[in-house]
């Protein structure tokens, strides 16, 4: 199984009706900006663990680091739900920061989902942030007002199909499945990871059936539409120097194909005034894990 070299310290935070799971690595004492990582969708802040481990000694002395399971994921803990919001997510990335490090700016960084989060973030805060860097979060489709009904009744059905257990998470016999599951979506992750990685993406029960730490509500569709002109108003208020990495698969054509382009998420990117965009060779979505060691320098160089 993969060696952790650098090993985390959980804090248990209470926040918005939940408590949140946050791992901290590297100077607690530490007077420069803490970095902040933001996990993605149906994913758990452990994921980082990789990256943290190939940041240089003294990168790594230097820093706070900071990552939180968002709710719904991981060991963070909060009261039932059928649906989760994404203003949600920016509401406790917001009182996270206010209790953990508050007075500060800070490096944000995240990835997919957690790259949505901490664009949408930097620009409703863009005081707080010093440095921002957006791993493979591209946003979604436009849309148009026309779906608007169409949407809320999905959004009705699912919660009704989630009610009935319909979305529920299927379970694994043992961690040697979840990492075999693991490898599968992730051609890339080697065996020795996906198996430590396994032990923090789910958890036995009390038959013994490994269970996703994610919670099923997560698959129930947003009722609202995605607006591209307000995101773009969100883009431009953004203050903060911008990294956006980008993997080398193209990984948004797979999922969208010709609804939603690179092409389109660079157009709406010109709205952010000061960025760069890199590409990770040999990498697909989860860049995290397959490029560890040049994510981690692509990073230092940027929050240098």
């Amino acid at each position: 199984m993969y060696q952790v070299k650098r090993h985390s310290t959980s804090h248990f935070v209470p926040l918005r009706g939940h408590q949140y799971h946050v791992r901290e690595w590297g100077n607690p004492q530490s007077s420069l900006p803490p970095v902040v990582l933001a996990h993605g969708w149906m994913d758990v802040a452990a994921s980082w663990q990789f990256m943290v481990d190939s940041l240089s000694d003294a990168f790594f002395q230097s820093r706070r680091i900071l990552a939180a399971d968002w709710r719904g994921y991981g060991l963070t803990q909060g009261p039932a739900t059928d649906s989760f919001w994404l203003p949600d997510y920016l509401g406790d990335l917001d009182a996270l920061l206010i209790q953990m490090c508050p007075d500060q700016s800070i490096d944000l960084v995240g990835h997919s989902m957690g790259g949505n989060v901490v664009m949408m973030y930097s620009g409703a805060r863009p005081d707080r942030i010093r440095r921002l860097i957006n791993l493979e979060g591209f946003g979604m489709s436009a849309t148009r007002p026309s779906q608007a009904p169409g949407r809320l009744g999905q959004w009705l059905d699912e919660l009704q199909a989630f009610e009935k257990g319909e979305l529920d998470l299927k379970p694994y016999p043992d961690a040697a499945a979840v990492a075999q599951r693991l490898m599968k979506t992730n051609q890339r992750l080697s065996q020795d990871k996906a198996d430590w990685l396994a032990q923090h993406w789910a958890q036995a029960d009390a038959q013994g059936q490994w269970r996703i730490l994610g919670d099923a509500a997560h698959k129930v569709v947003n009722p609202y539409l995605y607006r591209v002109d307000e995101v773009l108003e969100i883009y431009k208020r953004i203050k903060a120097p911008t990294l956006v990495v980008e993997a080398s698969d193209v990984s948004l054509s797979q999922w969208w194909k010709v609804k939603f382009t690179l092409e389109e998420f660079h157009e709406r990117l010109k709205s952010v005034t000061d960025l760069k965009i890199a590409t990770l060779e040999d990498a697909g979505h989860m860049l995290h894990h397959d490029q560890a060691e040049a994510l981690a320098q692509l990073l230092e160089d940027f929050l240098a």
